[in-house]
């Protein structure tokens, strides 16, 4: 079983979230052994807000893709493919501004 555990959290280890996250893990791990965990944490690797660029592939067919365009579709496939991949998600989203973080927001528009 793989289990795609995703952090949003700008604070650090002062996020509650993220020990919220760490402790739904743990337990979920601990009673179904053989678990394999993939981690993303997207205060540290954040997927870029949709833009004309990340949207390449709506290109007509035939048409080049620009070199910028070509990484914003790899971010996407891999950001889809790893979604895809898991059978468990444990997603931790703290509430700013009465929203969850824009990066979670970005992650979301890319899926």
């Amino acid at each position: 079983m793989k289990l795609l555990h995703i952090d949003s959290s700008i604070l650090s280890s002062n996020s509650v979230s993220r020990q919220l996250t760490k402790d739904t893990v743990t337990q979920w791990v601990s009673s179904h052994p053989g678990t394999t965990v993939d981690y993303l944490d997207l205060a540290v690797h954040t997927p870029s807000h949709l833009s004309a660029e990340s949207l390449g592939f709506r290109m007509p067919a035939g048409a080049n893709l620009s070199e910028v365009q070509k990484h914003e579709n790899a971010v996407s496939e891999a950001l889809v493919s790893q979604f895809l991949a898991a059978e468990v998600i444990v997603v931790g989203a703290p509430l700013y501004n009465l929203s969850i973080p824009s990066q979670l927001k970005a992650w979301i528009d890319r899926i």
